[in-house]
């Protein structure tokens, strides 16, 4: 059961057949085509050279497909990792030369390492610190960077900037420069994709096309504009005329390398590699049980992060960056039939025949068009949305998406991503430490017991309850001895304080001092604290200490029953 645990494989692989096999070989097929031109467009995001691209989506899937749960997750290179990779590896070395090529490497190792010691270590549930809002701000205002950063092709000018402010600057002052036989392959490229993805399916439709197949097609729109961009460049001769290609690109399957380990260079790249990891398992994950969802199969998040790790560590040994789940290519993945991982071995092969044998065949296609296929893939990530929605819902969640969205876009991806963390951190932290506290009484007729001031119910003049709605730990425990000071300060004829646990999931030992505080000085004005609905784990760790016999009070099964016994004072309880 331990081997099935970290080799998935070996569970799915025990009842392959020739039908999964026609299904994967299908689906393969797919998304392959659709890699290509997006594996070569995310090399150039990263700032590396675009069979970087094609190598980081061979090794890693298929390594993904040994240790991986998910049945249909493509794994490769996304868009926001990339941009992130870019943006920690030029404030360390210099774009184009072989030391930020070895520093993606060492990024990719890193990454890959410490997604491997999470799963091992079962620390997947760290990744729950970065709440959703937090991450959709933070993925809008990477893909409103990424596509401000790929004007500067689209337009064929040079323009520099690590955020918006400075990319906008940037672009305006080179505006003179525009390359206009570039603008125009550009501009061609983006409002074409655009069109395929909006405007295809329906003509298709009308054109007795099933769905099914006509959704294929529409995949393909990118290989489409490729191929024709590629030709007008090479037939019309237009890099005379100042139109940047992809150039030569080695025939070769992906080469063995050595990422670097040298102490100042990990020092530097650690913190963004462990960003990286965060974000590329919380995206991957998102991912992979959405689509696992559909057919009622199982994801294992501890297992993911090491077939994750895995696909980064292989990542960094065969010439790419680093890598996790990619949104569109797992949705294609599955709409095209995937039934395994074989799916992605499959693709893998696929790609590495194009790496060897059609590498040539891109010699003439426009960075323009990779640019365009880039900027096409990240307007799906902007939710503007997010604000309204969290407006509306919580102000406090519209603060940390509206603090992530302008940290990334007016000082960069790395202090965005960090603010996104340590906001999500210290919300959680404030909402927790003063959490809600309910004064509730009996509705009449039932033994339920509900907040005073949202429903008629029945009090006792000398028993408050107090239902705390939140853990009890070192954080909010201060707050709870307030409340309960201020409750009974303003009231002398209270004798009765019913502390209701239903919602107490622990208390911890600074919570548990803060109880025999409580306790101690309710005792001095004669004033007796119970508690009510204690859950079993909390009751057992309660009895390994000394805090219950010292208990001016008693301990009750249940709300009703504690409201019974010392409301009523000789009368029934409904009388009470």
């Amino acid at each position: 059961m331990k081997l099935l645990t970290y080799f998935p494989i070996l569970t799915w692989g025990r009842d392959y057949n020739r039908a999964t096999l026609s299904h994967d070989l299908v689906a393969a097929l797919i998304v392959t085509i659709m890699l290509i031109p997006q594996s070569l467009a995310y090399a150039l995001l990263a700032g590396l050279p675009a069979e970087a691209g094609l190598y980081a989506s061979i090794g890693p899937i298929i390594l993904y497909a040994i240790f991986g749960t998910s049945r249909t997750l493509a794994v490769g290179p996304v868009a926001v990792v990339s941009l992130m990779t870019a943006a920690a590896l030029s404030n360390i070395v210099e774009q184009g030369s072989m030391g930020y090529a070895t520093a993606a490497l060492s990024l990719a190792a890193l990454s890959g390492l410490i997604l491997l010691g999470m799963g091992i270590f079962r620390l997947g549930f760290v990744a729950n610190f970065l709440s959703h809002p937090v991450i959709a701000g933070f993925i809008t205002a990477s893909g409103i960077l990424i596509a401000a950063g790929q004007i500067k092709h689209i337009l064929g000018i040079d323009a520099q900037g690590h955020n918006l402010a400075e990319l906008t600057i940037s672009l305006v002052t080179h505006l003179s420069q525009i390359n206009w036989t570039t603008a125009i392959i550009g501009i061609f490229a983006t409002g074409f994709l655009f069109w395929v993805r909006k405007g295809l399916m329906p003509v298709l439709k009308r054109c007795g096309l099933s769905a099914g197949f006509a959704g294929i097609v529409v995949k393909t729109g990118p290989v489409a504009v490729v191929v024709v961009t590629t030709l007008a460049v090479w037939l019309f001769d237009l890099t005379g005329r100042g139109v940047k290609i992809v150039g030569d690109v080695p025939q070769s399957l992906p080469p063995l390398t050595l990422p670097s380990f040298s102490p100042d260079l990990v020092g530097q790249l650690l913190f963004p590699a462990f960003m990286i990891s965060i974000i590329g398992f919380v995206e991957s994950i998102s991912v992979a049980q959405t689509l696992a969802a559909k057919k009622r199969q199982r994801i294992d998040p501890d297992q993911e992060l090491i077939g994750l790790g895995a696909a980064n560590v292989c990542a960094s040994l065969s010439g790419g960056f680093p890598v996790t789940g990619g949104f569109s290519r797992s949705v294609v993945n599955f709409d095209a039939g995937a039934e395994t991982p074989a799916a992605g071995a499959f693709t893998a092969m696929g790609l590495a025949i194009a790496a060897v044998a059609l590498t040539p065949l891109i010699y003439f296609l426009p960075k323009a068009t990779l640019a365009a296929t880039i900027i096409v893939a990240v307007v799906s990530l902007v939710d503007l949305s997010i604000l309204k929605r969290s407006w509306s819902y919580s102000k406090a969640d519209f603060a940390a998406v509206l603090t992530t969205i302008l940290i990334t876009l007016g000082i960069g991806v790395e202090a965005g991503v960090s603010a996104g963390v340590g906001l999500s951190i210290l919300l959680h932290l404030y909402k927790t430490s003063k959490p809600h506290i309910a004064e509730v009484g009996l509705v009449a007729g039932t033994e339920h017991f509900r907040n005073i001031l949202r429903h008629d119910v029945q009090t006792n003049p000398a028993v408050v309850t107090l239902r705390m709605d939140e853990s009890l730990y070192f954080a909010n425990a201060r707050f709870l001895e307030d409340q309960i000071h201020n409750r009974v300060a303003s009231d002398p004829a209270i004798r009765h304080v019913i502390l209701q646990c239903s919602a107490i999931n622990e208390i911890d030992l600074s919570a548990l001092e803060s109880l025999e505080m409580i306790n101690a000085r309710l005792a001095e004005v004669d004033i007796k604290l119970h508690l009510s609905e204690v859950k079993g784990p909390v009751m057992d760790r309660l009895q390994r200490q000394d805090f219950l016999s010292h208990m001016t009070g008693q301990v009750f099964l249940s709300q009703y029953d504690a409201f019974c016994a010392l409301a009523t004072a000789g009368t029934s309880c409904a009388e009470a």
